[in-house]
């Protein structure tokens, strides 16, 4: 029975959650809070793989997120909506809560092929090169899908709600909830098991010394190829339900900022550490919330002082001031993050008597 503890805890928190949301007992707001914690846990552990695990250095990963996010929101509306770019829905609505898998999984797949195009040269690399790389490519995604007028250049996508409201009017449950409930459970246990497996071994080998794993027979570019897709992948996942959340996709969500939040989440938490990049993706969401609220309380306090000029407002610029002041920080004080590489299983023996990863 110990064997499955973590699989039977983590589904009744997941049934506790989605009850609560049901009856009435969680708010809009906080529904939304919890749910975009659950997309930057999926979006926190795909990078730490490849930062962490790997040992590499990923500046861009919001690239393969917004990859994620137009293939899951193209995908999803000529599934279930009519529309001037795609005709009349493939499928009709009823079939939404069965088939939105498909969409989830085409737009991890699409995130992982493209993972895969920017793989084949960076790995022939070494160093800092793919931190370069992956900055480029970043951008070079911006700018390709604010090029493209068929699905909204600059002004963004929409049309996903329809989707989202179609699985409603046949089961009405939150929905988002449940299917970033399950795509966190997904990416965990993908991760875990990814690391625990020959494979995994490779990773771990490469990170150590990439030099010596080659002498032991390590195929290093195919275990990296292969660590990159997956981590790609992942991030598309949750870039495919942040569309759905939102009902709404701007390539600039996806921007160089996106990618420097994930880079806070992994470092904050620990590199190679699945449950340190967990708190640290909850308190990171929790402190982004928090100062939606201080900074604004902040601006009024100044201009009641007259410490601030009339018309002139800290809260545009203070979230990117305080949050990489945080990496900073982290860096000079506590540079291996909550946890490091280690699990809570290892800081706390204690409780890897009643969880036991399966």
């Amino acid at each position: 029975m110990q064997r499955y503890t973590f699989n039977i805890l983590f589904f009744l928190a997941a049934v506790a959650l989605v009850g609560l949301a049901q009856f009435g007992m969680l708010d809009k707001y906080a529904l939304t809070i919890i749910t975009f914690m659950g997309i930057n846990c999926i979006f926190a552990v795909s990078l730490n793989l490849v930062n962490g695990y790997m040992g590499e250095f990923s500046c861009g990963h919001g690239g393969f997120m917004c990859v994620g996010a137009y293939a899951g929101s193209l995908i999803s509306v000529a599934f279930f909506t009519d529309s001037k770019l795609f005709g009349s829905a493939l499928f009709p609505p009823e079939l939404a809560p069965v088939l939105f898998p498909l969409v989830l999984l085409g737009a991890t797949l699409a995130a992982a092929l493209f993972g895969l195009v920017v793989a084949l040269p960076s790995f022939h690399t070494r160093d800092d090169y793919l931190a370069i790389i992956t900055i480029a490519v970043n951008y070079i995604v911006i700018s390709i899908v604010e090029n493209i007028d068929a699905i909204g250049g600059p002004r963004g996508f929409s049309g996903m709600r329809k989707t989202v409201n179609a699985m409603s009017d046949v089961v009405n449950v939150p929905w988002m909830l449940i299917w970033t409930i399950l795509g966190l459970f997904v990416c965990v246990m993908t991760i875990y098991r990814l690391m625990t497996s020959t494979y995994g071994k490779g990773i771990s080998a490469v990170r150590q010394n990439e030099v010596a794993a080659e002498i032991m027979g390590i195929n290093t570019n195919r275990v990296k190829i292969m660590a990159f897709m997956v981590s790609s992948g992942l991030a598309g996942l949750a870039g495919a339900l942040y569309a759905h959340v939102y009902g709404y996709v701007n390539a600039q969500a996806f921007n160089i900022l996106k990618s420097t939040e994930g880079l806070v989440m992994v470092y904050l938490g620990g590199m190679g550490s699945i449950s340190g990049v967990l708190l640290a993706a909850v308190a990171f969401t929790l402190l982004t919330e928090l100062l939606r609220f201080v900074i604004p309380w902040l601006d009024g306090v100044l201009h009641a002082m007259s410490l601030l000029p009339a018309g002139y407002e800290l809260s545009q610029i203070w979230k990117w001031v305080i949050i990489p002041l945080i990496l900073v920080l982290l860096m000079q004080f506590r540079p291996e993050g909550f946890l490091g590489n280690r699990e809570l299983t290892q800081v706390f023996p204690w409780i890897k008597r009643w969880i036991t990863f399966k």
